[in-house]
């Protein structure tokens, strides 16, 4: 049963438009763009109430085709009814607009910096068992910006590829608001957040990545590897074509930190979590 509001306020209570953004796939039901409005089908000014199964998602142009007469409310219904990233299984590619000869990455107060030194240049902050969890292409005065987040089940749940996002249908929240993209599991249990600064910068300000039984945690102040307990905080790389390079890679990768023996699938992480809670604390002592 959806969830339903009356009120004096045009302002969409936050369970309600989760609600609207599971059900629609977390884009616009019509093309699946992943920056949208929150639209009524029942006019609010005519209903004054907000009903989940009554609010639909669109993106600007559909928005002010459907206000302009040019998208008729019947056409509305039937995407409302079958939303388009829900149909393809992923949103439709979005262009992230990244340039320039240098690229910056920040995760967890850890910067990774390149120049474009030639043709082909890269850089990955993170990898794991041979998959680039991030990484920066630079060529010609372009910056291409890669990631992939997986979940638990090793399903791919996000796709940056050459700067274009796409995301799965499957979490249990996304959201791309200003420059800041947001993705959850569950109530308060985020997956990825991730700021992007165009034209060369991102910052990943928080984030469970997963391949493979490993766990790296992204926190503002640091990255935390549960499996082995490692705490990195406060360290910077520049021109190193590798960061945090964890597991087995057949083409070996040269990173500021490489760690190819690293425990999987690991139970109780208590002992791990409270460790890191120490290590935060000297920090700040120190």
């Amino acid at each position: 049963m959806s969830i339903q509001s009356v009120v004096n306020s045009r302002n969409i209570p936050l369970p309600i438009q989760r609600e609207v953004r599971q059900r629609c796939g977390f884009g616009c039901v019509v093309c699946g763009m992943p920056l949208y409005e929150y639209e009524h089908l029942a006019e609010w000014a005519l209903v004054h109430r907000h009903v989940a199964d009554e609010i639909t998602l669109l993106c600007d142009q559909h928005h002010r085709e459907k206000t302009g007469g040019l998208l008729p409310k019947a056409l509305v219904n039937e995407a409302n009814a079958d939303p388009y990233n829900l149909r393809v299984g992923t949103s439709k590619p979005y262009l992230l607009h990244f340039s320039g000869k240098t690229a910056e990455v920040v995760i967890g107060s850890n910067t990774f910096t390149c120049e474009d030194q030639g043709y082909g240049t890269a850089m990955v902050p993170l990898s794991i068992d041979g998959v680039a969890l991030l990484a920066f292409l630079l060529a010609d005065g372009h910056l291409l910006l890669n990631v992939v987040v997986f979940d638990e089940c090793n399903v791919p749940v996000l796709h940056i590829k050459n700067n274009q996002l796409y995301y799965s249908s499957i979490p249990w929240d996304i959201q791309l608001v200003g420059t800041t993209l947001t993705i959850r599991e569950a109530h308060r249990k985020i997956l990825l957040e991730v700021e992007f600064q165009p034209p060369n910068k991102i910052t990943v300000n928080r984030g469970r990545f997963l391949r493979n039984g490993i766990e790296v945690l992204v926190r503002p102040e640091n990255i935390f590897i549960t499996n082995n307990s490692c705490y990195v905080s406060d360290c910077h790389a520049h021109n190193c074509y590798g960061g945090l390079i964890l597991g087995h890679h057949e083409k070996p990768i040269a990173g500021f930190m490489t760690i190819e023996g690293v425990q999987r699938y690991l139970g109780d992480k208590s002992a791990a979590l409270q460790f890191e809670k120490e290590c935060k604390a000297r920090n700040l002592d120190g």
